[in-house]
């Protein structure tokens, strides 16, 4: 029997993110992509998936945003939940300087400049040690696009206005993976680190040579780490 499983994508990004995984996990699973673009609040975003998710019960997979997204939705119905994966993301608020930053996008996309953004994400949402792949950086731009300056724009005010999910980490009693790629500027591995001392029984899987981008950089150890997390 196939697994149901939820994919929640990060900002700026489509089902394409998802893809490369779910094809190395042929046949094992039953997956459905989530949509994040509608709403500009995680509470909406969280009831949204409730609502349209196909199944009753179900595996969920965040990336990001979805992250976010995916402890909102353990708050309101963990009974849900058969599984957890936390990709590239992290339980604590923005800091300062990553308010800033966002801000500084947001202003972009408000001045008519929203073509900046993604160019201005290529640096820090691949890994930095590693030559990217420009094929990656051509998905990046196209999810971009699809995703359209007003959907960014209600993602940046839901993830401004998120809550630290810190406190509820220790609730979460499903088989967890907490995951990421080693060269995650964004949510670096120490805030993975973290989220997996606190979730009891939670796995942790760094992964090499990736970025926040893990998903599309290194599908095959990211498929690899959730068909184990299949199993647990």
């Amino acid at each position: 029997m196939k697994a149901p499983i939820a994919f929640l994508p990060g900002p700026l990004t489509t089902d394409a993110l998802w893809e490369p995984v779910i094809r190395r996990l042929d046949g094992r699973i039953e997956p459905w992509i989530a949509d994040l673009t509608a709403d500009d609040s995680i509470a909406a975003m969280a009831a949204r998936v409730l609502t349209d998710a196909p199944w009753e019960r179900f595996a969920l997979a965040g990336h990001s945003l979805g992250g976010y997204v995916a402890f909102e939705i353990m708050r309101r119905a963990p009974e849900r939940i058969e599984r957890l994966a936390l990709i590239d993301t992290q339980a604590r608020a923005d800091t300062l300087e990553a308010i800033d930053r966002r801000r500084a996008l947001i202003e972009l996309a408000q001045a008519g400049r929203f073509q900046e953004v993604a160019e201005r994400l290529i640096p820090v949402v691949f890994d930095s040690v590693e030559v990217v792949d420009p094929t990656l950086v051509a998905l990046h731009r196209d999810m971009a696009r699809t995703v359209g300056a007003e959907a960014f724009l209600r993602q940046q005010r839901a993830i401004l206005e998120r809550i630290d999910s810190r406190p509820t980490l220790p609730t979460i009693r499903c088989p967890t993976l907490v995951l990421c790629g080693a060269h995650d500027l964004l949510t670096p591995l120490d805030r993975h680190e973290e989220m997996a001392a606190a979730i009891p029984g939670a796995k942790l899987v760094a992964v090499p040579s990736a970025g926040h981008f893990s998903p599309l950089e290194r599908p095959y150890e990211v498929g690899f780490a959730l068909a184990n997390w299949l199993d647990a």
